[in-house]
């Protein structure tokens, strides 16, 4: 009878023991979700805000400019590194740090006295960004031995920033009307300290290879690059294209680019492995995402301001708004695999960037008080467009290298892809930076996104069959 017993003992201790490890991948699942969530939070958020920002803090629209490209310059710029950097010394020890970091200055962001400090702590923001998104992948891969399951644990991982990203708009709509534009920023510290907490408690610790390198110099030359860059776009169209600072700031640009291509060709273990670019599909669908974000997310920063300065929406409705246009993609997004298969990837990159294009063709003819009914078609194009083509453009980006380089190729296309979103942001803000330039600024950055989304479109199609 005894031994019945311990027999039985024994068997609800080894039953126990995968319950429980099952609970705690789950919750390692839910830290990195809420991580890699609360970074694209903060992508949308902020521009329900970018009207109440500027009567508060005062500043014209390139310190708006700024308040949005600090942080997606930062994002960009650090992404590689931060993946090498949780890969050198442990991935768990780099994703808490990046989520105590994202946390402060989120704290830093909502106690801003004047524009310039908000644009410093933004810069920090998108540092930690950097740090979370990469290292939340490496701890999901670490967690999820099996093929299937950790298949399934990216899909919720992808599908929860997804949410973030379409309730954004309407989360700081909410928050600016109710407390104020501060609160977009203090929402960040619950979830912080709830990933924070659920990081420590649960995730387990990848293994450290202390033999990658970071590539410092590389580094800084990419920050500085693209930071100039950015600065000479966003200012340009404050101070004029021909201003001595502007000027530099593009010869700056010019001369870091260089510097950064001459490092990454020469150094043993470099930031961006340029041989990548050797794949001709590689190069494309880089490129490609690189366009498509600069034409995408420069209409959405333009469209904010439209909607508030122009036609006088609260915050509120600007969030409400937006919630078709983003709310489109996530459905998009899962449609999007299936029509690869019956007509093949890059046939569907082509037909997402053409129903975008024809979206943003479609409104040409918007002015001061255009109902917003009347735009709200064109802007889930726009949106459907971006959710059809993201899906097949990352697996075909894959699946032109080999697997043992997809991790890099997959932060080189994150890293692209936020400089693409800085450029648009700096480019189109520099378009209605004039008086009462909005409605012709906003025109002009509609027929631009148009030309590029139909130019790119034409170049994977024409490169993919080139290919064959």
């Amino acid at each position: 009878m005894r031994a019945n017993t311990i027999e039985y003992e024994a068997f609800d201790a080894n039953d126990a023991q995968p319950a429980a490890s099952r609970l705690a991948t789950s919750l390692t699942l839910a830290a990195m979700s809420l991580g890699y969530g609360v970074v694209q939070l903060d992508v949308t958020v902020v521009n329900t805000a970018l009207d109440a920002m500027g009567k508060t803090l005062g500043g014209g629209v390139a310190e708006l400019q700024w308040v949005v490209s600090a942080y997606t310059i930062a994002f960009a710029a650090f992404i590689l590194t931060a993946g090498a950097l949780g890969d050198r010394i442990g991935a768990k020890r780099v994703f808490m740090a990046g989520f105590a970091l994202f946390t402060a200055a989120s704290l830093a962001c909502a106690l801003s006295p004047n524009a310039v400090v908000l644009i410093g702590a933004r810069l920090v923001q998108g540092l930690a960004a950097a740090i979370l998104v990469p290292n939340s992948l490496a701890l999901l891969s670490h967690a999820y031995t099996d093929d299937r399951q950790r298949g399934r644990a990216v899909a919720i991982w992808a599908a929860g920033a997804s949410l973030a990203l379409t309730a954004g708009p309407f989360v700081g709509g909410a928050l600016i009307t109710l407390v104020g534009w501060r609160a977009i920023f203090l929402v960040n510290l619950p979830i912080g300290l709830a990933g924070l907490w659920l990081s420590w408690r649960y995730a387990v610790e990848t293994t450290r290879t202390p033999s990658r390198e970071i590539d410092l110099p590389g580094q800084l030359a990419a920050i500085g690059a693209l930071g100039a860059l950015a600065g000479a776009i966003i200012e340009g169209g404050a101070l004029g294209w021909r201003h001595p600072l502007v000027l530099s700031a593009f010869a700056a640009a010019a001369v870091l680019a260089m510097l950064f291509v001459w490092r990454e060709s020469r150094t043993a273990q470099p930031m961006l492995p340029l041989s990548l670019f050797g794949h001709r599909l590689f190069t494309l669908t880089t490129i490609f995402g690189l366009l498509v974000n600069t034409a995408i997310y420069g209409l959405i920063f333009v469209l904010s301001l439209y909607f508030q300065r122009i036609n006088g929406l609260s915050a509120w409705w600007t969030g409400l708004a937006f919630v078709p246009m983003m709310g489109a993609v996530l459905p998009v997004n899962l449609l999007a695999p299936r029509l690869a298969e019956r007509i093949g990837p890059c046939p569907t990159i082509v037909v997402g960037a053409c129903v975008s294009a024809l979206g943003c063709l479609g409104l040409l003819w918007i002015e001061a008080g255009t109902s917003y009914w009347a735009i709200c078609a064109q802007m889930i194009a726009i949106s459907g467009g971006l959710g059809l083509l993201v899906p097949p453009l990352t697996s075909t980006l894959l699946g032109s290298v080999e697997k043992a380089r997809s991790g890099i190729a997959a932060g080189v296309l994150n890293a692209t892809r936020q400089t693409g979103s800085v450029l648009g942001v700096a480019l189109f803000g520099s378009l209605i930076a004039g008086e009462g330039a909005l409605v012709q600024g906003l025109h002009l950055a509609l027929v631009i996104s148009a030309a590029v989304l139909l130019l790119a479109a034409a170049a994977i199609g024409l490169g993919a069959r080139a290919q064959k």
